[in-house]
């Protein structure tokens, strides 16, 4: 175990243990831009975000809308719309000094005609106070401490289809200062600041990215592109800059191997080639290396403003997103988590600084009050695709921007999330692999079987289609805890063609895998008996039965009653009634099959359909869902059956219909977390003594904000 992975782990154990006497961060709701939107039917996006001076109003950057939307948080816990405005271009950043909204917005003709503007906006009244000309796109604005002044990144940004996508396109680009007087800003002061020849890499071309200012007027920017970071006054003296160097990486995943997380390969000399930047104190800031061109460190830096580095995060807070689920292994060859935005502010007397990990969709909370040795306290879920944040201590109250509107693809929608500063234990994660042996990666966890002494063991789906996984967790400590991954194989090589939907033990150490075929992708509808070494012994495929009438949405679960297999099947085949689905049974000792129906609940909107089933005492428990999300998802709900109606006729005939008993509505359990109320609940696992533990389908942060919710409802 390398060092570096100590102490993440260590860390996120610390939380685990003693978190109850901490002050923890942790969500308590979220807003949906649409709701800001005319039409809520129009692609939105929140991404870069700043609150007013009193904190009770957020107002952030809509670039899909050309506007920049406001939320009333006088109530932290329901925000609410507050109302956009049309800004006549593309809002790239804002800032709010008192009551003024500073909204930069690009107005470019093209790559080489860039042209921009700052505008300023009363926030109570909307009402636009002022207009300067910045003479090209601006991508980042700051203001400084006491309000006297605004600064803006002028990155006049190059084109990528140009060029082979290299730098070195005129314009470049420069930073600019303005004064602020009386809420506006004072356009004939403005300052164009040039730092092109400073940088190694392309000096004519510089495209500044990020810009902060701190206690003493210093103002930080980087230079993305160009590897670079310059340290200037309000005035435009360049008091220092050097390059933002290079990381050697190791235990990472650097390629996409379509669907398996092996972090055992390497990158020397990876150029950071940050994006966000702040200021930790007067002498030291923090950079997320989030890599464009040619880099992308996947972790974040402190430099003193001398060029010294003091901190490099390495490895450590990319390990740390894999042990929570959120890795995106679709980014592995390009630039993994893509850590990009940053916050700091000190709550009470504690410094901390909130990394955001765009592709992860996740934000490490670090205590730095020692800005040379930062320590990892809290991973924070996020919305899909983090952008920007505001801290809030004057309210204890932290927020974030998250850019990804999927409304093309039915999905969920873009979100501004809020959380608070409280003395309660972290919510969030769940479900960790924190403190195991070794580096465990996870995610899109999906059928699940309750063993012995409160461990569950789950499998992965087919998004880890190069690695089919049945895992170990130990639910006896909080967050629950993955201690094992036994890879599932044939011949001893990890099984293909597998989409694992669901588990249950054989009783001999062994276990029973159902899986979800599909037969477009060449994924045959079957069930797997595996060792407890995880090699596959037998598949048994369906009848002729059943695949003279199958379609792509097959088992959803298994369970183990005597020598009777029992498979879900999650929407209707072409023989079966309207909203009745197959419960089907495969006798292990006689290879007989059999079905019975069970009545689902007709959809209003997309389907309804089954994603488990367990057996436990008198009963059989299902989980039924939709496959809806955020405020339109209205059925998450596990039902039971009465063991007694279980009596499977021959397939072919008339199936008897079962009655079904709802047992616990989901939909509470999920909007509790604070976010919005995902569509994935895949896993069920019941204890002897009723004791029942339920998981969400994570998609392995595919178009997903990775959370997995993992929690115990109680005895069923």
């Amino acid at each position: 175990m390398s060092f570096r992975l100590f102490c993440t782990t260590s860390a996120l154990a610390l939380v685990a243990t003693t978190a109850a006497a901490e002050m923890n961060f942790n969500r308590i709701s979220s807003f949906a831009t649409m709701a800001n939107n005319a039409d809520p039917a129009a692609e939105s996006s929140a991404e870069i975000i700043s609150a007013s001076a009193d904190g009770m109003t957020l107002a952030y950057s809509d670039s899909p809308l050309g506007a920049v939307g406001f939320i009333d948080i006088s109530d932290p816990k329901a925000p609410a719309a507050k109302g956009s405005i049309d800004v006549g271009g593309e809002p790239t950043a804002v800032s709010i000094i008192g009551t003024t909204a500073f909204v930069g917005v690009n107005t470019s003709e093209s790559y080489t005609k860039p042209s921009g503007l700052l505008k300023a906006y009363d926030i109570n009244t909307m009402d636009e106070l002022a207009v300067c000309d910045l003479g090209g796109q601006p991508d980042s604005t700051a203001s400084a401490r006491d309000g006297s002044f605004i600064a803006v990144a002028i990155e006049n940004e190059r084109d990528e289809d140009a060029g082979d996508g290299r730098t070195g396109q005129a314009p470049g680009g420069y930073v600019v200062t303005l004064d602020v007087a009386e809420g506006q800003p004072v356009c004939d002061s403005l300052n164009k600041i040039d730092v092109t020849g400073l940088a190694e890499i392309s000096p004519e071309d510089p495209e500044p990215e990020f810009v902060d200012i701190n206690g003493l007027g210093e103002i930080v920017v980087t230079l993305q592109e160009n590897n670079h970071i310059v340290v200037i006054s309000k005035d435009g003296q360049i008091y220092n800059h050097f390059s933002a160097g290079a990381v050697d990486l190791d235990q990472i995943d650097a390629t996409d191997e379509r669907g398996a997380l092996i972090f055992d390969e390497s990158q020397k000399g990876r150029l950071r080639e940050p994006d966000g930047v702040q200021w930790i104190d007067d002498a030291h800031f923090a950079i997320a290396n989030e890599g464009d061109m040619d880099g992308g460190a996947r972790g974040w830096t402190i430099f003193n403003k001398d060029g010294t580095e003091v901190f490099e995060a390495g490895n450590s807070f990319e390990h740390a997103i894999i042990q929570t689920g959120h890795y995106p292994d679709k980014r592995s060859d390009a630039k993994g988590a893509e850590p990009e935005g940053m916050e700091f502010a000190t709550f009470g007397d504690t410094p901390y600084a909130f990394i955001l990990a765009e592709r992860a969709s996740t934000v490490g909370v670090y205590d730095v009050t020692d800005p040379t040795a930062p320590v990892l306290k809290q991973m924070l879920p996020s919305g899909i695709a983090p952008e920007g944040a505001i801290a809030i201590p004057s309210r204890n109250l932290f927020v974030t921007a998250n850019e990804a509107d999927l409304i093309e693809d039915g999905g969920v929608r873009s979100h501004v999330m809020i959380y608070e500063y409280q003395e309660a234990p972290a919510a969030y994660p769940q479900l960790t692999s924190a403190g195991a042996d070794t580096l465990i990666g996870w995610g899109a966890i999906s059928g699940m079987v309750a063993g012995e002494d409160g461990i569950v063991y789950a499998v992965n789906d087919s998004f880890y289609g190069y690695q089919p996984t049945i895992f170990t967790i130990d639910t006896n400590v909080t967050p629950a805890r993955i201690t094992k991954a036994l890879p599932v194989t044939r011949a001893g090589h990890a099984a293909q063609k597998l989409d694992l939907e669901g588990i249950t033990l054989d009783g001999e150490g062994g276990y029973w895998l159902a899986s979800e075929g599909r037969t477009d992708r060449v994924i045959p509808h079957a069930i797997y008996h595996v060792n407890a070494d995880g090699e596959i012994e037998a598949e048994i495929s369906l009848p002729a039965e059943l695949l003279a009438v199958e379609k792509r949405f097959g088992f959803e679960g298994i369970t183990k009653v005597g020598d009777t297999l029992w498979m879900a099947v999650q929407r209707e085949w072409a023989d079966d009634p309207a909203d009745h689905v197959k419960l089907v049974a495969y006798n292990i000792a006689s290879k007989e099959w059999g079905a019975v129906h069970y009545p689902k609940a007709a959809a209003e909107t997309g389907w309804v359909g089954l994603s488990e089933i367990v057996a436990q005492g008198d009963f059989f428990y299902v989980v039924e869902r939709d496959n809806q999300i955020g405020a339109a998802a209205k059925i998450k709900k596990v039902y039971r059956i009465p063991a007694t109606e279980m009596v499977p006729a021959p397939l072919g005939s008339v199936l008897p219909v079962v009655s079904k008993e709802e047992a616990r509505d989901l939909i509470p359990d999920l909007a509790a977390n604070g976010g919005y109320v995902v569509d994935k609940v895949e896993g069920l696992a019941i204890f002897a003594d009723g004791t029942a533990w339920i998981s969400t389908d994570n998609d392995g942060v595919d178009d997903s904000s990775g959370e997995t919710f993992f929690w115990s409802p109680g005895r069923f």
